[in-house]
């Protein structure tokens, strides 16, 4: 069969016809941005879900986590010293070197680790003496580690709803949930990105209001100059195994507020300081030398991996400036560097003649891409909702009609919307790829799009 080679431009020569009726049709501007060559065989126009062939086959993404010798090495040299628990050598173990590695890494005095990335916002919640009667204003679009980290302390989680553009939480929706039992802001940095912080800590600063930061997803991001984690009282981080810093699970605090750091180390060792006197409540969430000694070496190839997931990002996103149909997470003033734990975009179903996300996902992975969703569905909607309002605690320590008002702000339609219609790259290996990978996500989307009309035959 004859082989056509066409180029990128000609190739969306039928996307952009009829522009100048884009509102009435749903057509796109043209991707004069996109430079890539795409070669058409005789069938490949047609959509692999259809019988067509697929833009690449058997995609091969960078594994992740990363491995390499120097890592199983080093974990040996842990295993035969005998020396496994952090306590064993408290002082120049991989724990304590860790810890103090991690917080010269994000320009800051200290670091405390946990065993996970909730028990370190865990761990802050108690440390900075939250509990029943207490609320924390957080996000519904987030993992169940920030929520557990609130409850558990038996303080009330208040979420807001989303800003659509950016996935995060809306400053605007904060600022109307705040009254005289609020003590803190738990901003989540989903995907990575910086939130809006500089709306989030004018309104801790006006309000008196601590500010956690949840950047268990954005090792190494960056906002005005300084590394996410860094900007509130406290910064919690996750180095479980899908995230870009990773030991299998654990967990970081850092702060420049010393006496914070000690508070958190105290409870972080069951209540028991650094004099070895045992002051207060606190569980167990000691990070193991096992776990340290892995985070030691990926701190090595840290810096490497997030320019390379950041180019490819800028690559990614610079080839859909102008797309309606999939528009990138929108990225605040002064983000300086994105983590990309993920790479995110919404999904505008009328510009694909309003077919389900689930039908082009379908599509596109047949051409050999897989994208996915991401959070199903808000923690608004998850039955730990009507757990906590059964529980005596609460009954308790908040009163019925509060309750009843947590119960009737769980209306969040725009984070509804953002579980609906996100669409994602896992980031944390596949963005570690050459730029003719990323060209190969652009090809395949593209080409599903000029096949938009084909998609209601896709079963």
């Amino acid at each position: 069969m004859k082989t056509k080679k066409v180029s990128r431009r000609a190739f969306l020569t039928t996307v952009s016809a009829g522009a100048a009726a884009m509102a009435s049709s749903n057509v796109v501007k043209p991707l004069e941005s996109i430079s890539t060559n795409i070669y058409l065989k005789s069938d490949i126009s047609k959509l692999a879900a259809l019988g067509g062939e697929p833009v690449v086959n058997n995609k091969v993404w960078p594994k992740w986590p990363y491995v390499d010798e120097q890592i199983v090495e080093s974990l040996s040299k842990t295993v035969r010293s005998g020396r496994w628990n952090r306590i064993d050598d408290n002082l120049n173990g991989a724990v304590p070197t860790f810890e103090k590695r991690y917080a010269q890494l994000l320009g800051v005095k200290g670091c405390v680790t946990t065993g996970s990335g909730t028990q370190a916002l865990h761990t802050v919640v108690e440390a900075m003496g939250f509990g029943p009667g207490d609320e924390i204003i957080t996000t519904p679009y987030t993992d169940m580690g920030t929520i557990s980290a609130i409850i558990s302390a038996r303080a009330l989680p208040v979420m807001v709803d989303l800003d659509k553009e950016s996935f995060q939480l809306d400053p605007k929706e904060v600022e109307k949930k705040i009254n005289k039992n609020t003590v803190a802001i738990m901003p989540v940095h989903m995907m990575g990105q910086p939130c809006d912080l500089d709306s989030i800590l004018s309104i801790a600063k006006k309000h008196n209001l601590k500010v956690i930061e949840d950047a268990c997803q954005a090792h190494l991001a960056e906002h005005r100059g300084q590394k996410l984690g860094s900007l509130g009282d406290a910064g919690c981080f996750s180095f479980q195994t899908s995230k870009t810093i990773c030991c299998g699970e654990g967990g970081g605090i850092i702060s420049n507020n010393e006496k914070l750091l000690n508070d958190c180390y105290t409870v972080m060792n069951h209540g028991t300081n650094k004099e070895g006197r045992s002051v207060t409540i606190g569980p167990k969430y000691r990070m193991n030398q096992f776990e340290a000694t892995i985070l030691l070496e990926q701190l090595k190839h840290a810096q490497e991996q997030f320019e390379t997931r950041s180019r490819n990002a800028a690559f990614l996103t610079s080839k859909l400036k102008d797309f309606k149909g999939l528009v990138p997470q929108k990225m605040y003033h002064k983000t300086d560097k994105g983590s990309y734990y993920l790479y995110t975009m919404a999904f505008h179903k009328e510009y694909w003649n309003n077919v389900h996300r689930n039908v082009f996902l379908k599509a596109i992975a047949a051409e050999g891409i897989e994208l996915s969703p991401y959070i199903k569905n808000g923690l608004h909607r998850e039955p730990w909702t009507d757990n906590i309002l059964s529980r005596r605690e609460y009954k308790t320590m908040y009163s019925a009609e509060r309750l009843q008002q947590f119960k009737s702000d769980l209306f969040l339609p725009a984070c509804d919307w953002v579980c609906d219609n996100m669409v994602m790259l896992w980031a944390s290996g596949p963005l570690l790829a050459n730029e003719k990978d990323m060209e190969d996500v652009i090809n395949a989307i593209m080409k599903v799009y000029e096949n938009r009309d084909k998609l209601h035959l896709i079963s």
